[in-house]
């Protein structure tokens, strides 16, 4: 939405696929999105039914929407769900790139199967999402926006994560290599990537750790997948913005954990 504005291009609104958008922060970006007057790809792999549920919400609501399935580890599916995607709607104006897997690996219990899972999805799924629909970009005048979803660790590397955030931090440099790539093909075609703080606690957390993870921002207040979606939207509808890494995280990048006195110094 612009200036209180839904996007069209003539009579025509223009459609975002979300990848991982049945749950979690992939569906409040969806949602956000359908809000703002964007036709909405629900994408899901394992979630297919909540992908549905999803999908019959934003009818609900007005804005026209279908679910589509995709293996991310697979490219041949990741291929067959744009070409389903455009066949559907016409055209993809935007794609955010959310879907991703996280976990512990601890160096001494990390094995190869680990690394690879972890970049299957959350590093090359992403590389061959944004080619493929690029392809489809490319044939538009208005091009397009993608917004991959990285992480705000890969700047402050958290202990026992290495390979996760070795995964999230590749996406940084290809954000800025498929800005660069992808404007050579079409000028219109922006890439950029949100890199969040912590916007959902993991399930069981206590007060302490929610109160650790305030306390550790400037703002101090937890991050919720709003201002992630807000962000996502300022990328995809800012034409002169691309190959930014934006940190949605509270001031939790830049923050030592204390208030320094400069007088003391």
């Amino acid at each position: 939405m612009i200036n209180g504005k839904q996007r069209t291009f003539g009579n025509v609104r223009p459609v975002a696929l979300v990848t991982g958008s049945a749950k979690r922060v992939g569906r409040v970006i969806a949602q956000h999105l359908a809000d703002c007057g964007y036709r909405i790809a629900v994408h899901a792999n394992t979630s297919m039914d909540e992908a549905i549920r999803f999908v019959e919400c934003l009818r609900e609501q007005g804005t026209e929407a279908s679910a589509f399935h995709a293996d991310l580890t697979s490219e041949a599916s990741i291929k067959d769900m744009v070409d389903m995607v455009h066949f559907y709607f016409g055209r993809i104006d935007v794609l955010v790139n959310s879907a991703s897997v996280f976990f512990p690996t601890p160096l001494d219990e990390l094995t190869s199967d680990d690394v690879y899972s972890l970049f299957q999805v959350n590093t090359f799924s992403v590389l061959s999402c944004s080619r493929f629909v690029a392809q489809r970009m490319q044939e538009q005048s208005t091009g397009g926006a993608i917004v991959n979803i990285a992480d705000w660790s890969v700047e402050r590397p958290a202990k026992g994560f290495s390979a996760y955030i070795a995964s999230k931090g590749a996406l940084v440099t290809l954000t800025k290599s498929l800005a660069v790539d992808l404007a050579a093909a079409n000028p219109a075609i922006r890439v950029n990537a949100v890199l969040p703080g912590q916007v959902l606690l993991p399930e069981g957390s206590g007060e302490t750790k929610r109160q650790a993870a305030i306390d550790a921002t400037l703002v101090k207040r937890l991050g919720e997948p709003d201002d992630v979606a807000q962000a996502v939207q300022f990328l995809v509808e800012s034409p002169f913005v691309t190959g930014v890494c934006l940190p949605v995280d509270g001031g939790r990048t830049v923050f030592s954990g204390q208030f320094d006195d400069a007088s003391v110094h």
